[in-house]
């Protein structure tokens, strides 16, 4: 049995706010004349060392073209900084205009924020704009410190328990992929009402209350993954992608053997209409063409169309 319901997206719960303190006058330029100090703090232990086609981790935080400025929000997010501040130099003319872009725009950042470890995702960021040029950036983060070391310790425990140094990495993924399926129930509720007594939009609803949505699913995975070494993300596809779908989906890529695959556990536990719980590997570790090929048959299936401008690995 497929899927037989749209899988909620929390991701999309994503709000940027944007303000200008003062109108942006034409004595940035004098101001940006020199090299004002950026004061950096040190990353979080779940910080990525992320190198990808759409967005790498900088530690120079001085832009000089809009691929600047989306290093510099992903560096942000990816370090754990609830605040930073960083200039626009005059070289860049067009720096302020872009910040607003992007400060402006849930979809990059929501791409962004795919990028990164589920422990420094957000689900606010706010910028500000001085009449000096200094921007200001305010990052609102999902999980909290407690919520981080329940998930962490209990996710230290499965993996002891049932990864063996002796499996191979597709062994390893399945092992997992199976465990979350046969523990966790597709929320229904939440999909239909927007509301649940579970909080299956994250890693927790899955693994201590047994439910979740597609974010939860691919929080967890995605925790998992990091865990075992895998270099992986999460893709998203938004409701401007999915005509009949107001909420979008998400799941996983993982690097397994120097090849980007996906890995949809949304997808690979249905709800069905018998009622009877399955465990699918439909969408286990499979590339581009064979998620479409597996699509081929339902009524309407857009779910995984996802826009590879955001994935440039799977071009």
């Amino acid at each position: 049995m497929k899927k037989m319901i749209i899988p909620f997206i929390s991701i999309i719960i994503l709000t940027t706010t944007f303000y200008f303190i003062n109108p942006i006058s034409d004595k940035l330029a004098s101001v940006f004349g020199g090299t004002p100090k950026i004061n950096l703090k040190e990353v979080n232990k779940y910080s990525k060392d992320g190198h990808y086609l759409y967005v790498e981790k900088t530690d120079n935080y001085i832009p000089y073209s809009l691929q600047d400025l989306f290093n510099i929000y992903y560096s942000v997010i990816n370090n754990g900084w609830d605040q930073f501040t960083f200039y626009c130099p005059k070289e860049y003319k067009n720096c302020i205009k872009d910040v607003s872009q992007i400060s402006g725009d849930e979809l990059i950042l929501t791409h962004l924020n795919n990028y990164v470890h589920p422990f420094n995702n957000f689900t606010n960021v706010k910028s500000s704009i001085s009449d000096s040029g200094e921007i200001n950036l305010k990052v609102f983060y999902l999980y909290d410190s407690e919520k981080i070391k329940e998930i962490d310790t209990k996710t230290d425990e499965i993996l002891k328990s049932l990864i063996k140094d002796n499996m191979n990495d597709t062994k390893k993924i399945k092992t997992i992929h199976d465990y979350i399926i046969n523990n966790t129930k597709y929320d229904v509720e939440r999909n239909l009402t927007g509301n649940s007594k579970y909080e299956s939009f994250n890693a927790y609803g899955p693994l201590f209350q047994g439910y979740a949505t597609c974010n939860g699913y691919t929080d967890l995975m995605a925790i998992f993954l990091t865990k075992m070494g895998f270099d992986n993300y999460k893709i998203a596809t938004t409701p401007d992608e999915i005509s009949y779908s107001a909420t979008g989906h998400i799941w996983n890529a993982v690097k397994v053997n120097d090849e980007w695959l996906h890995l949809d556990l949304t997808w690979d536990d249905p709800v069905s209409n018998d009622g009877k719980d399955y465990l699918f590997h439909t969408y286990f570790l499979k590339t581009t063409e064979e998620v479409k090929d597996a699509d081929d048959g339902e009524t309407v299936i857009e779910e995984h169309n996802f826009n590879s401008l955001y994935y440039l690995e799977f071009n």
